[in-house]
């Protein structure tokens, strides 16, 4: 099942990292969930926001008392040496600590339930030692380290400290400690009587049956952990899966369950979704909670979510049969905003947002780009405007595709008889490729399409590999057919390369485009709007009798300021700019660093700005926006108040509900001196000079075009070469401010 984003015109510009929000109070629920008691499911923080900063450090447990629905804190207990709870959830300290560097002599080995585990555990220290002496670190390779070794190892009390909604108390070990000499059911004991604890879970049957007599139900639930099937409970000698077949038999100790997100919704050998288990129906009948685990918005799961976090939690909370009671996640905000603002409510009716939704090749987060399967995704999912980059064949047929590079978008660069047509034509590109004005429409048609998945190479984030090669071409004329027909609110034409065509190959593609969108009416009406974007001024200019298109100049390069007299320029050549994310919003070492001016000095003059490229791949993502691309893209519409912003998946704006939007810079102040490595130099401003370009040249006749052709054929072995490994040619519309993680 494909989700796609829904975003709601009414946003919050606030920020998790810089401004307190209300703590949340408890509200009649709006609709009547499918869960065990009808009401909203809960929200378990692993280990606060750890997804952000060091587990169940004071910053993660902090963050979640600001969740916009009822939370509850996790903490994963583990006892020192002289007894005391501590928060962690490895039993070693190694990888959330910097415990080596403080004492690298003083590791151990135990058995641990049956495993041999050697590192530095909690109970080789006594709690002033760790509290005194060691620090938290970022236990995630790919989330960021800029708060390491500053924050303190938090105790139970701490956690509880913060007066989180919900407090829930995770007990992984009471057998390897009572082996120890170390009692959890007395360390309990003592802090039922200080503190609230309003869940209390553990893989350990035979802990939950002894605490059964010990707690109020009402007060205090206990929940069974299942682990892998295969893992063996230490108390009874079962695999988790044998205990799964028998819930009757664990329900008179426990109030619930907490599962792997596979035991519910499981995932083929080829990351693709399959049936759902009976799982929650069986366990609700039972009178049993069901709560899911292994929730993070930076470890994708199915390729079914296409990167898309909400997409995910919306899977186990809104559909037709079931909804879990909770969801276990290192990014609460997410799981919390997908409760809130993105499952159904049949009261609220879709409202048009302000910002427009314009594809990037259709909907090429799902298909491979620009082909009648991605057209008809976007259309399915409510984009506002379909997009055609215009690409020109040998014999003159214009079609949508994004570069005139064939090598990335087709399967030219595996097929021998197009390898040796490889070239370099350096006023289109400084890599060699495999270029569409090269070849005929007809052996055009001949090659597939080719899935693009811009952090393959750097991150091995694939996109629907299913779906890899399919779909066909369309050509400019069957683009606009198919956008009047399924009355799309409009259409972009993105016009590459048109001085180069003209005067060096014979196609006139500004004339071919003129005449293509006269022949389907659309200079005639005023139905469907249509933009013309462009990298060059002449081209633009040749459209500027037709009163029913509007120009966008596409600016390439960064930038941080627009100067008056570029603005005056700018407006008598277009009516918007199309900027890149880092033209509005200053990027250092992956953190949003301020707005820049483009944006205010742009709309002073009543010119429209529109963003480009987003993406769901988290990786793409600032870590100001939680490895969410819905809170990036609440960022860019609602605190910024783009246009329209150019997107990979396909994006529906409507309804009134807040959606957090990130504040720029405030979360690298709270990183302070960490995160102020060197400074990068400020984008540059946009000179007259860079939006006015030389007109257009004549377009010379087809003999000349052929004879005049200087491309450099590439021998057989060297277009194996680019195919494979020139990230350039494979992908020439990914530059490094598409990536913001340097530990990828």
């Amino acid at each position: 099942m494909r989700r796609f984003l829904v975003l709601f015109a009414q946003l919050v510009r606030s920020s998790l990292a810089g401004e307190q929000l209300q703590h949340y109070e408890p509200q009649p629920p709006i609709k009547q969930w499918l869960t065990l008691s009808g009401e909203a499911p809960l929200v378990i923080a692993g280990g606060g926001f750890s997804g952000l900063f060091p587990e169940s450090s004071r910053y993660a447990n902090d963050a979640v008392t600001q969740s916009k629905t009822r939370a509850a804190l996790s903490c994963n207990l583990q006892l020192t040496k002289d007894g005391i709870g501590i928060c962690s959830s490895d039993i070693r300290l190694d990888n959330s600590t910097n415990i080596i560097k403080v004492f690298p002599n003083h590791s151990n080995t135990y058995n641990v339930n049956g495993n041999q585990l050697s590192g530095w555990f909690a109970l080789d220290f006594t709690s002033d030692v760790i509290l005194k002496h060691v620090s938290l670190v970022q236990s995630v390779s790919t989330r960021t380290n800029v708060f390491d070794g500053r924050l303190q190892v938090s105790t139970v009390e701490d956690a509880v400290g913060v007066e989180p909604t919900v407090f829930w108390l995770n007990v992984q070990y009471d057998v390897f400690y009572a082996e120890h000499n170390l009692s959890v059911l007395m360390y309990l004991e003592k802090a039922k009587g200080l503190m609230d604890i309003d869940f209390v879970s553990s893989p350990e049957l035979g802990f939950l049956k002894r605490m059964n007599g010990k707690v109020t139900k009402a007060r205090t639930k206990l929940i069974f952990e299942f682990l892998d099937p295969d893992v063996v409970e230490p108390t009874t000698g079962q695999k988790y899966g044998s205990i799964l077949n028998d819930l009757l038999g664990i329900k008179p100790f426990v109030s619930g369950i907490l599962v792997p997100k596979e035991y519910i919704w499981p995932v083929d050998a080829n990351k693709y979704l399959g049936h759902p288990t009976t799982l929650v129906a069986d366990a609700h009948k039972l009178g049993l909670e069901v709560y899911a685990s292994g929730f993070a918005n930076d470890m994708p799961g199915s390729y079914n979510y296409s990167y898309d976090p909400t997409t995910e939690y919306l899977q186990f909370i809104d559909n037709p049969e079931f909804s879990v009671d909770g969801l276990l996640t290192d990014f609460s905000p997410t799981a919390s905003t997908a409760i809130a603002c993105f499952a159904s409510d049949e009261t609220t009716k879709p409202k048009k947002g302000k910002a427009l939704i314009i594809t990037h090749n259709g909907a090429s987060g799902l298909y491979p780009g620009c082909t009648d399967l991605a057209y008809e995704q976007a259309v399915n999912d409510g984009a506002d405007i379909i997009d055609c980059s215009v690409q020109m064949s040998k014999d003159g047929v214009a079609f949508c595709l994004d570069s005139a590079d064939l090598t990335g978008h087709t399967s030219a660069s595996v097929m021998p008889a197009f390898m040796s047509r490889s070239s370099s034509v350096p006023e289109v590109q400084k890599d060699m490729g495999i270029f569409s004005f090269d070849l005929t429409w007809g052996e055009i048609r001949t090659l597939k399409p080719q899935m693009e998945s811009p952090f393959q190479q750097t991150a091995g984030l694939q996109r629907n590999p299913e779906a890899k090669n399919k779909g066909k071409f369309m050509t400019l004329v069957e683009f606009l057919d198919f956008a009047k027909a399924n009355a799309v609110s409009g259409i972009m034409i993105n016009i590459q390369n048109a001085a180069y065509l003209a005067s060096k190959k014979g196609l006139d593609m500004v004339r071919l485009i003129t005449e293509a969108l006269s022949n389907a009416t659309f200079d005639e009406q005023r139905t469907q709007k249509v933009l013309i974007q462009s990298d060059d001024s002449s081209v633009l200019s040749m459209f500027r009798g037709f009163l029913a298109y509007e120009r966008l100049l596409h600016i390439t390069k960064p930038i941080g300021d627009v100067p008056e007299s570029t603005v005056n320029e700018i407006k008598k050549l277009a009516d918007g700019l199309v900027v890149a994310r880092a033209s509005l919003i200053s990027i250092e070492n992956g953190f949003t660093v301020a707005r820049t001016k483009v944006i205010d000095e742009v709309h002073a003059s009543k010119i429209s700005v529109y963003v480009y490229v987003l993406r769901n791949e988290f990786v793409a993502l600032p870590f100001d926006f939680f490895a969410d691309p819905t809170r990036e893209l609440a960022t860019y519409v609602a605190a910024l108040e783009v246009d329209g912003v150019i997107t990979d998946p396909c994006v529906d704006l409507k309804g009134e509900i807040a959606v957090l939007a990130a504040e720029p810079g405030a979360l690298l102040k709270q990183a302070a001196s960490r995160a102020s490595a060197p400074a990068n130099p400020p984008n540059p401003s946009l000179e007259v000079a860079d939006v006015v370009d030389p007109p257009l040249p004549a377009v010379i006749s087809a003999s000349q075009g052929s004879s005049s052709g200087m491309a450099i054929t590439a021998n057989f072995c060297l277009c194996l070469a680019i195919s494979g490994t020139n990230k350039g040619s494979m992908h020439p519309l990914i530059g490094d401010d598409d990536l913001f993680h340097p530990t990828i």
